[in-house]
């Protein structure tokens, strides 16, 4: 695909968002629900989605565009040891699951970044969730996969193509960090 044909795509991708504004909503009113009452966000997906989940979590224990108070945050895919201990113990598909199990409390928020909305730890990530009372937001794309549905609050950018499914996932994650910006000091 050449460079013109590329950079139209990502624009007809992201002007689609305003289709799936109610969710995006959702999701804001969620995650700032989460951080107002000091519980945190544990975040994670694969491969692109993986550095997605940790640019979030930076955004927010770090800071975004402003000084403000530290958030919490984790992304799940950051600690390699614990990754590869899951993973080795217990299979690839628990990695998230094993961890949400023994991190998460109770009014904390699951968020899985995932452009295919198929991948066997996400969706686990998700049934772990739902099993401790957890509410949950999915950035998906392609549809949603077998992801869709299975959270709180599901954030489906309209198209096929992963690449730009990615790309509007990390503008969704700004969008909701100048929320986070102007609501804490």
């Amino acid at each position: 695909m050449n460079f013109d044909a590329s950079l139209a795509e990502t624009v007809r991708t992201f002007q689609s968002l305003a289709t799936i504004r109610p969710e995006i909503d959702a999701a804001a009113k969620l995650i700032l629900s989460t951080l107002r009452h000091d519980k945190k966000l544990l975040i994670c997906g694969n491969g692109g989605s993986a550095a997605e989940a940790q640019h979030f979590a930076t955004e927010l224990v770090g800071r975004y565009a402003k000084h403000r108070g530290s958030l919490p945050a984790l992304a799940l895919t950051a600690d390699g040891s614990l990754v590869t201990c899951i993973a080795n113990d217990y299979g690839y598909d628990q990695v998230f699951a094993r961890q949400i199990a023994g991190l998460a409390h109770e009014g904390d928020l699951v968020i899985v970044i995932t452009s295919s909305g198929n991948s066997a730890n996400v969706l686990k990530a998700l049934d772990e969730s739902r099993k401790m009372g957890l509410s949950s937001v999915a950035f998906l794309g392609r549809g949603g996969g077998e992801a869709k549905g299975l959270a709180t609050v599901d954030l489906i950018v309209p198209g096929d193509s992963g690449r730009t499914a990615q790309e509007a996932h990390l503008f969704l994650i700004h969008h909701f960090c100048e929320l986070i910006d102007a609501e804490f000091k």
